[in-house]
């Protein structure tokens, strides 16, 4: 089963997936889209196009656990794309994934306009690393 996993941001989402196995996962692009409705189509079209069968979305609960405004929102956006996608979809906790994926970008000498076209997938990656560790 190929699961797919959404790095939601306010202009920016990343997107990975993993192989069919679900051992690995791989990050796919970065969608550069600011209305949510628009956003959530496209989402939704690359997981038709990457065969995916499960969504996991990350969900940026604050750092003692609560969530704030920005995990509802992805929350909602989580809602539309299960129904628009009709896939199950999942919320992940993604604290530091951000910070996490910055780090591997510095440790990897990646800079300036590459470092920002790229740090969303890459911590889309993380999220579905994560959510894979989970289910083994």
């Amino acid at each position: 089963m190929i699961i797919m996993s959404v790095d939601l941001g306010k202009a920016r989402t990343g997107l990975a997936v993993s192989d069919p196995s679900g051992n690995f996962a791989f990050p796919k692009e970065v969608i550069t889209e600011y209305n949510t409705d628009r956003l959530v189509e496209k989402v939704c079209q690359k997981a038709k196009e990457f065969l995916a069968s499960r969504i996991v979305v990350g969900y940026p609960k604050n750092m003692d656990g609560t969530l704030g405004e920005r995990a509802q929102e992805c929350a909602a956006i989580a809602e539309q794309i299960k129904e628009k996608s009709g896939l199950e979809t999942v919320l992940w906790d993604e604290r530091c994934t951000t910070v996490t994926a910055h780090n591997y970008l510095s440790m990897n000498n990646v800079r300036g306009k590459k470092r920002k076209q790229t740090v969303d997938a890459v911590a889309a990656v993380i999220i579905l690393e994560d959510y894979l560790r989970s289910l083994h």
